[in-house]
């Protein structure tokens, strides 16, 4: 019987892993074992390679557009390290994994309402759990972390989330499945961070999916051609790509203007603190009548005015502030 099971295996592009003691993990060609064979007639699932270990690629930041497959590489990854743990062949073409202690995943969304915790509540209980137990055989497999909140509040989360497994984390190897394109930054801030896209092809308004993972991030998602796809009315379509197009123009303005190197005339003086604060100036050196008061701040003697004197002072400059 077992050896019909190798024969089938062999057959359906199964391998046999080698499980050793390296604190790596890595999958040539892996494939979802369900997914795959619920594929229609024809269609043939497109195998990925994950690399993961915990000196040069500990957390893969994964983008790319809804429906693109980010979440099926996520499962098929965890499936392959469960099925080599239990001995069995695997689908993929090769697969050198070493030995796991725990696999945690934060996927899909929930709630319990019954006890009172909301959706992102459940996601935040669950993320928490897993950061306090990480160690370094385990594999983390977080998908859309922080999307239940405000998006500056979700994307700080999200950014925070990474920022510790890299740090204190022990190697833990990770895959952080994200539309937070801002979060491709920490590949250039953090060494075992590393930007990979799922692939589409552009043509008109149509998007194809090849579902084949590349290196470098990506900073398109496609939700509104995936609400096309779900049939969502012809207005709302409308409505929301002129949303996005008034919203990507202001953000270019302000990566313009952020690299801009003149400065507003309006712009107030002030020096960088050593925490990386700014302290603003109390007053703007190009207007006279504020180098006016200054001036005569300055030539004050505090030490030695009576109440009266200092009331008469401050008097003088609210006259000439017109205030």
């Amino acid at each position: 019987m077992l050896a019909g099971f190798a024969e089938q295996a062999e057959n359906r592009h199964y391998c046999r892993p080698v499980m050793d003691d390296s604190l790596s993990l890595d999958i040539k060609a892996g494939r979802h074992p369900v997914i795959e064979t619920l594929m229609p007639a024809g269609e043939e699932y497109v195998p990925n390679d994950v690399f993961l270990d915990s000196k040069t690629q500990q957390i893969i930041i994964l983008t790319g557009p809804n429906m693109a497959g980010k979440s099926a590489l996520l499962r098929q990854t965890a499936l392959i390290v469960l099925l080599a743990q239990t001995g069995s062949f695997v689908p993929a073409a090769s697969a050198r994994i070493g030995y796991f202690d725990k696999i945690f995943t934060r996927v899909g969304a929930t709630d319990n309402i019954s006890r009172g915790e909301s959706t992102f509540m459940v996601e935040m209980l669950e993320t928490a759990m897993i950061l306090h137990n990480l160690s370094a055989r385990s594999l983390v497999l977080l998908d859309e972390i922080g999307r239940g909140t405000s998006t500056y509040d979700g994307m700080s989360i999200a950014r925070g989330i990474v920022e510790y497994i890299h740090e204190y984390g022990k190697g833990a190897k990770t895959l952080f499945a994200t539309h937070y394109h801002e979060l491709n930054d920490l590949e250039g801030v953090f060494p075992r961070v590393k930007n990979f896209h799922v692939t589409v092809k552009e043509v008109g308004k149509e998007v194809i999916f090849l579902r084949k993972i590349k290196e470098g991030g990506t900073a398109h998602s496609f939700g509104i051609h995936v609400a096309r796809m779900a049939g969502m009315p012809a207005p709302v379509l409308e409505s929301a790509e002129r949303t996005l197009k008034a919203l990507e123009n202001s953000q270019a303005l302000e990566r313009i203007g952020a690299l801009t190197p003149v400065k507003p005339h309006n712009t107030k003086e002030g020096r960088v603190e050593k925490d990386g604060s700014i302290q603003l100036s109390m007053f703007q050196l190009d207007d006279p009548l504020l180098e006016s008061l200054r001036d005569r701040l300055k030539s004050l003697d505090l030490n030695n005015m009576t109440p009266l004197q200092a009331f008469d002072a401050l008097r003088g400059m609210k006259d000439e502030l017109g205030v």
